[in-house]
């Protein structure tokens, strides 16, 4: 830990003194002392959802102006960015981001690791894409960037490009214009990286440390992180399921880099993007509800690797299979979920540097006890395989009694507001007509702001440790406090189990704070404490298995506690 950052701790203390705990794995900073700095512009490009590229004769020329204009460093036209002016089919769109980050008049390290969220949304923009979530300010995007600034990175949530058809009448096209669209989205994200790593060459206007990159997806953001942390070799862009069928001339792909680029994104008659003296290296990938193209693309000396999936995901699938189109049901590409490849990963030894963490907190407690066990839900049974280090199945309940249509969960993480005019919006004209809000509860029935902080929570609780060891931002052993510390050994639980109160002990260090999660790892009670005693009350609690940490000043503990 750097002098800097032992200097910044201290300030944060005195303004919240409950959470006295390690940066980058406890929340150091308060709401208050976080800062957003909305829609910076981070890129320009050829926006493929509004363009008409149908006509070469019309979009030959107009390409050539807008390469020539960035090429020589003049303005793009006004009438590129419109959508609705018909004088040019060809149209841009800036690319923005919003940056949270911890005040600068409150924390004083100016070398802050960096996490780039990328949002879901089926590559296409709500509602079209059935949904009221798919965009950089959704609920979910900016509760991960909140909580991660106020742990002390900055936290960075950006846009892409969108655009390709779902309802194609051939798998062919489905397949094409999605593996396109993703294409493009790896370009947007490596773009973001670069511009950022320039900023930090040269102003450093966020403070940031261009070698400690995170890139965090969600849903289709997951897929496109995912992608950008294992696409590294053109002739990965010519596995068996990028070649057209019937299979085409050798060379020919569903993604022609002649048009859009090079892995990069540069080259491509269609693409304005630049090299700016800056690579798009990242340092940490982690998968909320993707998949990975292919495994192919998988290979020793990746970036280390932390995923987050439901088992039952209906959507992108947990092992071998086909991405389905949430609107229509269809078909598209296959694809390998999180229980495939993250024990690739780890025979890679791409997470070696977090492999070792010990048990005892009760995120790690729960995703190992979940390793080579079988889930079932009605007559589908999933196996979730071991040596998956890594990995954190969420094992979602069955709501056939709830909701008949439903399959499964999908994004449990999400929330949205029910009377928002996205949700509103009829998508299905039926009858009964469907709206974007009730299309998306079938796959997050019960959805709500507490549970999604609730699941948000347990992907903090989890991941942070992870990055903190494969970063080297700080100690990598404060998942727990070792069981032979007197810290430890003088933590008592009484009475266990317990009815309505538990009172707990310290025989020798003060109890900074006290979490109750249940046996999902979920977050379901926090209390400051700062006293050796306390008493734990029920707060409606249901009957069962919990897991009670306490933090100290030298790390965590945790006791299990049943409430009867």
């Amino acid at each position: 830990m750097s002098k800097k950052l032992r200097i910044a701790i201290p300030l944060c203390i005195a303004a919240f003194p409950a959470l006295a705990q390690q940066r980058y794995l406890s929340e150091v900073f308060t709401p208050a002392q976080i800062t957003v700095t909305n829609d910076i512009t981070f890129g320009t490009n050829i926006d493929f959802l509004t363009s008409q590229l149908t006509n070469p004769a019309l979009v030959g020329p107009e390409v050539v102006q807008l390469q020539t204009a960035v090429t020589t460093g003049n303005p793009i036209p006004a009438p590129f960015f419109d959508p609705q002016d018909a004088s040019t089919v060809v149209k841009v769109t800036n690319l923005k981001m919003d940056i949270y980050q911890p005040d600068p008049a409150t924390d004083t390290e100016t070398a802050r690791p960096v996490m780039i969220f990328v949002h879901t949304g089926n590559a296409l923009p709500p509602p079209l894409n059935g949904s009221p979530m798919g965009t950089r300010k959704d609920s979910s995007a900016v509760e991960v960037c909140k909580q991660m600034a106020r742990r002390g990175y900055v936290a960075v949530s950006m846009s892409y490009r969108m655009g390709w058809n779902p309802l194609g009448s051939t798998l062919e096209i489905r397949r094409g214009t999605l593996l396109n669209a993703i294409y493009r989205a790896i370009h947007d994200v490596k773009q973001c990286v670069r511009s950022l790593k320039a900023d930090a060459a040269a102003a450093n206007t966020y403070h940031i440390n261009p070698n400690k990159i995170i890139l965090y997806g969600e849903g289709t953001g997951g897929y496109i992180t995912l992608a950008t942390a294992t696409l590294d070799r053109p002739a990965e862009l010519f596995i068996e399921k990028f070649i057209p069928d019937p299979l085409g001339a050798p060379g020919v792909s569903y993604v022609d880099t002649t048009k859009v680029g090079n892995i990069e994104g540069f080259g491509g008659s269609l693409t304005l993007y630049r090299p700016n003296g800056q690579n798009s290296h990242i340092n940490f990938c982690v998968n909320t509800g993707g998949a990975l193209a292919d495994t192919s693309w998988l290979e020793q000396g990746d970036v280390p690797m932390v995923a987050f999936q439901t088992v039952f995901d209906p959507f992108a699938p947990f092992g071998d299979g086909i991405v389905i189109v949430p609107t229509t049901g269809e078909q598209v590409v296959e694809v390998q979920g999180s229980n495939v490849f993250m024990p690739l990963v780890d025979t890679y030894g791409n997470n070696s540097s977090f492999a070792t963490l010990p048990n005892g907190d009760p995120f790690t407690d729960r995703a190992r006890a979940l390793y080579n066990t079988n889930q079932t839900h009605g007559s589908n049974t999933v196996h979730i395989n071991g040596d998956a280090e890594g990995l954190f199945p969420l094992v979602t309940p069955n709501w056939p009694a709830i909701n008949p249509a439903t399959k499964e969960e999908a994004g449990p993480w999400q929330w949205w507001d029910p009377a928002s005019a996205l949700a509103q919006t009829v998508i299905i004209p039926g009858p009964p007509p469907i709206t974007a809000g009730q299309a998306s509860l079938a796959s997050n029935p019960n959805m709500s702001p507490a549970k999604g902080r609730a699941y948000i929570d347990t992907i903090m609780g989890y991941m942070n440790p992870r990055i903190v060891c494969a970063l080297q931002l700080g100690p990598c052993s404060l998942v727990g406090i070792s069981e032979n510390n007197p810290v430890a050994k003088g933590v008592e639980l009484y009475p266990n189990p317990a009815h309505d109160v538990v009172r707990i002990s310290s025989a020798f260090a003060v109890i900074r704070m006290a979490e109750v999660y249940d046996i999902n790892g979920r977050r379901v009670q926090a209390e400051n404490v700062e006293n050796k005693v306390f008493t734990l009350q029920r707060n409606g609690l249901k009957p069962g298995a919990y897991f009670v940490t306490l933090t100290f000043d030298e790390g965590t503990v945790t006791r299990k506690l049943m409430l009867d």
